[in-house]
C-alpha cells in the first residue's frame, strides 16, 4: 500500500486509519462463527451449490450432447453456441451468488470479439471464446464437488447441534419409551447415553463440533471460490490486457501532463523574461543616443534578465532529463538531488552497471520526489538514500528521521508515483508509523543493462 506523505504527518493513530476505532468483541472469534451471518451465508452457499450444480450440469451435458450429435448437420454448430451462451448466463448467475453469499467479487470474463455483426459471427465468437469453455468446465466439475460438500456440511451441521442440544430432547427418548441415545446395540447387548456424565460429555462433544463446523463449511467454500475465481472470471491473459491497456492510458496522461507542464513553465518563465528583456532591450536601444548612462543601466539589467532566464530554462531541462544523469549515471544525479534538499541526505549506490534508460529516469524522478516530500512535509533532520540491484529487479530506499504518520487519503503525490511504478510493473511500498521514522521502498525491474 502507497503511504503518503501531506497534512496527516504526525496524526496519532495507525497511518492510512485516521480516527478510525476498531469494532472489539467480547466472544472470541471461535465462539461466534456459529452464529456469525457470515456462517449462515456460506452454509447457506452449500446448501443451494447442489440443485444448482443439478440444473447447470444437467443443461450443459444435455445440449453439448445435442449438438454434438447434431454437428453431421448445420444444426449442430448453432445448438453449442447456444449451450455455451447458456453457460456463459448461468456463470453470471453464479458470480452475483458468490458475491451476495460469499463477499467474493470477481470480474467479469472477457466479453465477445465479433469482427462483424451477424448470427455467424456470434456463433463463432461463441465458440471461440475461453470464457464460454470455461463455464462449460464449471458446471462439469462443479456437480461432483456440490454433492460431496452438501453431504459434509449437513452432516456434520446436523451432528453437531443435534448433540449440543442432546440435554434438551434426552427426554423426548424417554417418553417414548427408549433409554436414550443408543450408541451401540446388537442380539445381546446396547449401550444407550442416558446418565448424566454421559450426556455432559455428550454435549460437549457437540459444542467441539458445532464451533468446528464454521471452519469446515469455510474450507469447503474456499474451492468454491477457487473454481468460481478460476473459471468463471477473466483470464490471466485478459486480465494482464486489461493491466497494460490501463497502463497505457496512465502513462499517456503522464506525458500529456508533462508536456502541458513544460508549456506552462516556458510561457510564465522563461518566454516572458525574453519577451521582457526584448522591451528593454528596444528601451535601450533608443536611449542609446539621448542618454547612453540610462541605456546603459538597462543594458545591465537586461543582462541579469538573461542569467534569470537560462537558471529558469536549465531548471527546466534539468526536470525533463538532467544531463548529469545521461552522462555519470544514478550515482552522481542523486548525489546532485541530494545537495539541493533542505536536509542532509546520505547517499549510497551500489550498482555494478547502469540499468536500461527508461528504469534509471523513472528511479531518478521517483527520488526526486520523495526526497521534495521530506523537504516539504517530514520535518526531519536527516535522510537516506539506497539504491542497489537484486537479482532482475533495481530497487530504491529512502528513509528520514522525520514525525511520521503519513496518510494516503489527505493527497495524491506519492499515490499518484505508485501508479507510476505500476505502469511499469514497480511496486512502492511505504511504513511510515506515528512519530516516524518513515521508510519508503521502490521495486522497479532491471529491464537489461545499458551500454554507452
Amino acid at each position: 500500500m502507497a503511504t503518503e506523505y501531506g497534512q496527516g504527518y504526525g496524526l496519532d493513530g495507525r497511518p492510512g486509519f485516521p480516527g478510525s476505532t476498531e469494532r472489539r468483541h467480547r466472544l472470541p472469534a471461535a465462539l461466534r462463527a456459529p452464529v456469525e451471518g457470515r456462517t449462515w451465508r456460506e452454509l447457506g452457499y452449500v446448501l443451494l451449490s447442489l440443485p444448482i450444480s443439478i440444473l447447470l450440469f444437467t443443461y450443459a451435458i444435455t445440449m453439448v450432447s445435442l449438438g454434438a450429435g447434431l454437428l453431421v448437420t448445420f444444426l449442430g454448430i448453432p445448438v453449442l453456441a447456444a449451450a455455451l451462451a447458456g453457460c456463459r448466463g448461468l456463470g453470471a448467475l453464479e458470480r452475483l451468488r458468490a458475491r451476495t453469499l460469499l463477499g467474493m467479487e470477481v470480474a467479469d470474463p472477457e466479453p465477445l470479439r465479433m469482427k462483424k455483426p451477424g448470427a455467424m459471427a456470434w456463433m463463432g465468437a461463441v465458440l471461440k471464446s475461453g470464457a464460454s469453455w470455461r463455464a462449460l468446465l464449471y458446471a462439469v466439475l462443479h456437480l461432483p464437488w456440490a454433492v460431496f460438500s452438501f453431504v459434509v456440511a449437513v452432516n456434520v451441521w446436523v451432528l453437531g447441534w443435534a448433540l449440543l442440544t442432546y440435554p434438551l430432547w434426552f427426554w423426548v427418548l424417554v417418553y417414548s419409551g427408549e433409554d436414550g441415545m443408543q450408541l451401540y446395540g446388537d442380539e445381546t447387548h446396547r449401550v444407550y447415553l442416558d446418565n448424566p456424565f454421559e450426556i455432559t460429555v455428550t454435549a460437549l462433544v457437540g459444542l467441539l463440533l458445532t464451533i468446528a463446523t464454521p471452519w469446515i463449511v469455510r474450507a469447503l467454500t474456499m474451492v468454491d471460490r477457487l473454481m468460481v475465481h478460476g473459471l468463471l472470471g477473466p483470464s490471466r491473459l485478459a486480465s494482464r490486457v486489461v493491466e497494460l491497456e490501463s497502463d497505457r492510458g496512465l502513462v499517456v496522461d503522464t506525458a500529456a501532463a508533462d508536456l502541458r507542464r513544460i508549456e506552462r513553465d516556458l510561457h510564465d518563465g522563461a518566454q516572458a523574461r525574453l519577451v521582457a528583456l526584448a522591451m528593454d532591450l528596444g528601451l535601450a536601444k533608443e536611449k542609446l543616443q539621448e542618454d547612453p548612462e540610462a541605456a546603459a543601466r538597462m543594458v545591465d539589467e537586461a543582462h541579469g534578465e538573461v542569467k534569470t532566464a537560462l537558471q529558469e530554462l536549465r531548471d527546466l531541462a534539468r526536470g525533463i532529463h538532467p544531463a548529469v544523469l545521461t552522462d555519470r549515471g544514478l550515482d552522481a544525479a542523486l548525489s546532485a538531488v541530494a545537495s539541493r534538499c533542505r536536509v542532509p541526505v546520505q547517499v549510497e549506490v551500489d550498482l555494478a552497471e547502469r540499468p536500461a534508460p527508461a528504469i534509471e529516469g523513472i528511479a531518478y524522478f521517483t527520488v526526486s520526489e520523495l526526497l521534495q516530500n521530506v523537504s516539504k512535509h517530514a520535518r526531519a533532520t536527516w535522510a537516506g538514500v539506497e539504491v542497489w540491484r537484486t537479482g532482475n529487479r533495481l530497487m530504491l530506499q529512502v528513509v528520514d528521521n522525520g514525525v511520521g504518520g503519513a496518510d494516503t487519503s489527505r493527497g495524491s503525490g506519492l499515490a499518484g508515483l505508485a501508479e507510476r511504478l505500476d505502469a511499469v510493473d514497480g511496486i512502492l511500498v511505504v511504513d511510515s508509523p506515528a512519530g516516524g521514522p518513515t521508510r519508503v521502498t521502490a521495486e522497479l525491474p532491471w529491464r537489461g543493462a545499458h551500454v554507452r
